[in-house]
């Protein structure tokens, strides 16, 4: 392998993580050639008939249905607790009462592991709803809810740590619903790589060789990160790293594929995506 194509997010915990990969500081590691986009498009972009890209950074809400182009790699991605999507809107609204929301939701992206733990709440505790969910990128959202065009939105990233900024609620702390209600980490964003590579256990080395680098020298991937972050502030960076970025980042390990299993067996049981062998994820 001379060069291969990525696709992650802009989000410090992804640029952190890939830096010195994808700036040629890994000894015996191939190239690789970055492309930028959120969640909703690299998730597009892992249905597409073709898929142009080698490794993928997507939602785990996407993966059961790509499985057949691309496996689950052990490593690189956001499995954690206390980090989870939040449901936010505009009035003091009653925390769980999710019908206190009129209309009109503001989601991240239709595959993401955020808007399956809204589906499963709202499965497990709603008998119907005639919401609507709108796809926005999420670094839109909050000012949509703000100036009235979403009566709620669906935040993830960095938003845990500003919505406040904009005066906005906590409806529903979905990470935390589904640490209680499960007992698992949260499985968030997945890397994936395409099944044609072969075994991925060197391409997991490559990005464990890079987290590592970033943790010996984490003030060279600052410009990097701060370059592409939505939020620029140091603390916000700084905070967003430490929360996204932990030891399920460099080995999901038993306990993150007993949450990942957890995840797809209950979406399952709910009818939220199609059935399959939870085994079968991995590359």
């Amino acid at each position: 392998m001379t060069l291969l194509t990525a696709a992650y997010s802009p989000c410090p915990n992804d640029t952190y993580i890939f830096h010195a990969w994808s700036h040629g500081l890994l000894a015996g590691a191939p190239s690789i050639k970055v492309t930028h986009a959120d969640i909703d498009q690299t998730n597009e972009w892992a249905f597409a008939k073709y898929p142009p890209f080698d490794l993928l950074k997507i939602s785990y809400a996407a993966l059961p249905f790509v499985i057949e182009t691309y496996g689950l790699l052990p490593c690189g991605g956001a499995l954690g607790e206390g980090c989870g999507p939040l449901l936010l809107s505009r009035s003091q609204n009653h925390p769980g009462d999710f019908f206190s929301i009129r209309r009109k939701i503001a989601i991240p992206a239709e595959r993401s592991t955020a808007f399956l733990l809204l589906r499963l709440f709202i499965a497990e505790h709603y008998s119907q709803v005639d919401h609507e969910f709108v796809v926005v990128p999420f670094h839109h959202i909050m000012q949509g809810i703000v100036d009235g065009v979403y009566d709620g939105g669906l935040v993830i990233h960095e938003a845990r740590f500003t919505y406040q900024h904009y005066q906005l609620q906590l409806l529903v702390d979905l990470g935390d619903w589904w640490e209680r209600s499960s007992g698992h980490l949260i499985p968030l964003g997945a890397i994936v790589a395409r099944r044609t590579l072969g075994d991925g256990k060197q391409l997991a080395r490559h990005i464990r060789d890079s987290l590592r680098y970033a943790q010996s020298n984490p003030k060279q991937s600052l410009d990097y990160i701060r370059s592409h972050a939505q939020e620029l502030s140091e603390e916000v960076v700084h905070a967003h790293i430490q929360l996204y970025v932990n030891e399920f980042s460099y080995d999901i390990g038993e306990r993150g594929r007993r949450s990942i299993e957890s995840l797809f067996t209950r979406a399952m049981s709910n009818q939220l995506i199609p059935s399959f062998d939870t085994a079968s994820v991995w590359l």
